[in-house]
């Protein structure tokens, strides 16, 4: 699709045209994708939608996140917001990306928002599930979006492990190995286990912002204690260690689902 689809030859969009910023609601399947930021070499979300509203614009497009998804990792409602000169309807922008994008993302919501909006500097905080498949034998189905342990996990224990993650913590044992940040301080609103059936297992946690892998490590350090590797209160030790070789390893990226992102109303 492209601007003279939408009813404007070239010279008249100009004459017309305004700067206007506009915030996306995007869901994505990331199984194909090398996460959500832009890369050289590798095909990923960002990259794919602005290409798609390179097309509708004929305009070179830079589209903000709220953050980065890593490879594999899904989201049901990731947030983006990107700015360009035109007349184009929010409404024309959603009905013209769904029609030029992969099925495996699709623009939930395009609408206008004041030119100050930033998806990503406007956070204040995310929603995240991590989805868990206990069972003995893995899924067929659902194996991209589950991480499937075949030993039976202790859910108890697991519930018991969250006090020490929940509040304002210094989470550098849990962040990846090689991604540093100047401040390693997030606040964990509420993290839960929700039982959905007898071996469906779900993690969810909200917090002011996330280091890279975060999620994945406390959840594979919850599984630990669910195992019976560690004890409920070694997560304490964990986190006040500030050593990452002392959390587990890192949990699959397939089963972490980026659910939410709220702003300030």
């Amino acid at each position: 699709m492209t601007v003279k689809e939408f009813g404007y030859k070239k010279d008249e969009n100009r004459q017309l045209d305004m700067i206007r910023n506009f915030k996306l609601t995007i869901e994505y399947d990331g199984t194909n994708y090398h996460g959500w930021q832009r890369q050289k070499w590798q095909i990923s979300i960002q990259q794919t939608i602005e290409q798609a509203l390179e097309k509708i614009t004929q305009s070179k497009i830079n589209l903000t996140g709220a953050g980065r998804t890593d490879a594999r990792v899904h989201a049901l409602a990731q947030v983006a917001n990107f700015s360009c000169n035109t007349k184009i309807s929010a409404r024309a922008f959603q009905k013209g990306l769904n029609s030029l994008l992969p099925p495996d993302i699709v623009i939930l919501e395009c609408v206008p928002v004041n030119e100050a909006f930033h998806a990503r500097y406007d956070v204040k905080s995310k929603i995240y599930h991590y989805r868990i498949l206990n069972q003995e034998l893995a899924s067929a189905i659902n194996r991209k979006y589950v991480w499937h342990i075949s030993k039976k996990l202790d859910i108890n224990s697991m519930h018991n492990a969250l006090p020490h993650i929940i509040g304002n913590h210094d989470f550098k044992a849990f962040q990846g190995a090689g991604s540093p940040r100047p401040s390693t301080i997030r606040h964990i609103m509420s993290a839960a286990f929700v039982q959905e059936s007898s071996n469906q297992l779900v993690f969810k946690i909200q917090g002011n912002g996330f280091l890279r892998f975060m999620v994945r490590n406390i959840v594979s350090t919850l599984v630990c204690v669910g195992l019976g590797k560690i004890k409920p209160d070694d997560l304490l030790k964990i986190r006040e260690s500030k050593d990452r070789s002392n959390a587990g390893p890192t949990a699959p990226p397939h089963g972490l689902f980026l659910v939410k992102v709220l702003y300030e109303l």
